[in-house]
Parts: C-alpha cells; sequence; structure tokens
C-alpha cells in the first residue's frame, strides 16, 4: 500500500460534470467548504464557463494545483486523471450522484474528508494506466493514454470485427465477434464486468483482455496479462474504432496496429483512508443479497 502524502494542501484545481449547468449550487457549497478549511480552488475554465464562473486553463489548473478535485461522477473522474495524467498530480472524485466505484467521496462526506487530510488520514493510491498508440498503415502514430479501458468494435451497429492479438511480437489469438476490450485492473469492473470479464483487484498490475460477444465455437475466455508484456492488435479487413475509457475515439484502417502497454508510472488517486474496495463491490454489485 502507498505511503505517499501531499507536499501541501493549499490549492485544489477544480472541473465538473460537464454539460450541467445545475450543479451550480453543489459547487458553490463545496468550494465554501473547501475555502473555510484555507484551500484556495481553482476552477477549470471549460466548466466555469458553464456554470457562469471565472477559470483559468486546465494546464495552469493542474500547474497551480496541489491536488485535484473531480465533481461529478466516475465518467468525469476518468476525463481528468486521463488529461491530468502528465502533470501527477492526486485526483479525489466527489460523488455527485451516488457511491462510485471511483469518485467515493459524498457530498455529506466532504467536512470529514477536509478534516482527514490535514490529519494525514487518508492514502494515495497507484493505480495502473495504458500507453498505447495507433500505428498507422503510413507510418504515423496517434498517441493517447487510458485509465479505465480501450474498446476495439466496429463503428456500424451491430456489424461484426475480427481482432488479431500478439503479445510481444508472437500471434496467439483471433477474435471473431462484436469487439474486444483491453482493461486494466481499475476497468474490470466497467465494461469488462458486463461482458463477463473477471474483476480484479485495481491496484493489481495486468491487463485484462476479454471478447465481446465472440462468434465462434472456439472457447473463447477472458485472459489476464501481466503488465511486463506488450499487446499488438489489428482488425484485418473490417472497420474498426477503439474508443479509449469511452470517451476519445480513434478509427483503425485495414494495415493500422494499436499497441498498447503499461504506462511507466501509475495514476494517483487520492482515498478517504477507510475506503474499502470490497464494501464498494459489495454495495454497488450487491454481492451476499438475499434474492
Amino acid at each position: 500500500m502507498s505511503k505517499q502524502k501531499l507536499e501541501q494542501i493549499k490549492k485544489a484545481g477544480f472541473i465538473l460534470k460537464p454539460n450541467d449547468p445545475e450543479i451550480r449550487p453543489l459547487y458553490e457549497r463545496i468550494k465554501a467548504q473547501f475555502e473555510a478549511k484555507g484551500i484556495e480552488v481553482i476552477l477549470a475554465e471549460r466548466s466555469a464557463k458553464m456554470i457562469g464562473f471565472d477559470g483559468v486553463a486546465f494546464d495552469t489548473m493542474c500547474q497551480d494545483a496541489d491536488f485535484l478535485v473531480s465533481l461529478g461522477g466516475d465518467g468525469t473522474l476518468l476525463s481528468l486523471v486521463r488529461r491530468s495524467y502528465a502533470f501527477k498530480k492526486p485526483v479525489v472524485g466527489i460523488n455527485a450522484g451516488t457511491l462510485g466505484f471511483l469518485a467515493d467521496v459524498t457530498i455529506d462526506d466532504v467536512d470529514m474528508f477536509l478534516e482527514q487530510l490535514f490529519s494525514d488520514d487518508y492514502r494515495i493510491d497507484d493505480r495502473m494506466m495504458i500507453a498505447g498508440y495507433l500505428k498507422k498503415k503510413d507510418g504515423t502514430k496517434e498517441e493517447f493514454f487510458a485509465f479505465n479501458d480501450v474498446v476495439i468494435t466496429s463503428p456500424k451497429p451491430s456489424k461484426m470485427v475480427q481482432v488479431n492479438a500478439s503479445i510481444d511480437g508472437e500471434r496467439f489469438n483471433s477474435y471473431r465477434g462484436d469487439g474486444l476490450i483491453i482493461s486494466t485492473p481499475t476497468g474490470s469492473t466497467a465494461y469488462n464486468l458486463a461482458a463477463g470479464g473477471p474483476v480484479v483487484y485495481p491496484l493489481t498490475k495486468a491487463f485484462i483482455v476479454t471478447p465481446v460477444l465472440a462468434h465462434s465455437l472456439a472457447n473463447q475466455r477472458p485472459l489476464v496479462v501481466p503488465v511486463d508484456f506488450s499487446i499488438e492488435l489489428d482488425a484485418e479487413k473490417y472497420e474498426a474504432i477503439a474508443t479509449i475509457d469511452g470517451q476519445e475515439v480513434y478509427e483503425m484502417q485495414e494495415g493500422d496496429i494499436l499497441c498498447i502497454q503499461g504506462a511507466k508510472r501509475g495514476a494517483r488517486l487520492l482515498h478517504r483512508k477507510e475506503r474499502n474496495y470490497f464494501s464498494v463491490l459489495r454495495e454497488k454489485l450487491h454481492w451476499g443479497d438475499r434474492l
């Protein structure tokens, strides 16, 4: 378990759930709570414009803040983690709805969470990130990072794709079906879980390779691969798209290769110390409930 701590607790950089201007009163309430503890709040420009506030450029916010805060749901936090990755700042999610897998500080817990920050009663988890790139047929590269998953599907609904997969340059499988998911352990409870993949403890360092509705008589099962390997994927003669964390889309043409590796360092997620991953699983997935 990581023993990292914040160097100082003076400035917090915020982004808000997009396309939700009604979040303004909630943001104002939380901003006042932070300021009451002596923490300056910096709001990213796009979020500020949405609610009629002044803000700063996203990169400026990430550079100046001691830690970053997403106010919304898990999708808002996913976007913040990916976009701020280069700045190496810890990220915490305040959930504007129900308890999330990632955004686990509730609105009612904000004051308690701030007290815990100043008493060093928190933890910073190091979560695996995917570093990938799409190598085009002409040799150019489009690089990306993913926190949850990379999903290859057809750009047309109900159309099949064939995804050829290699590990460290050696072909090991061809997946014919609705798609293929390459997930991190953090993303194992997202699309991977819905597709029948395993739940993997989030501090594990591994890829989860899960076919989506395989059109095959072969027993196409999910595969867990150590993070040390590199995975290469191509869609052969099929049209395909690669979707990053459900938010960014790259077109894959015949001859393009999608290369996936573990990033050299992880994302830093700030959590309440008492937050227990298995308790979250039990609550979100209703494990142990009587039928």
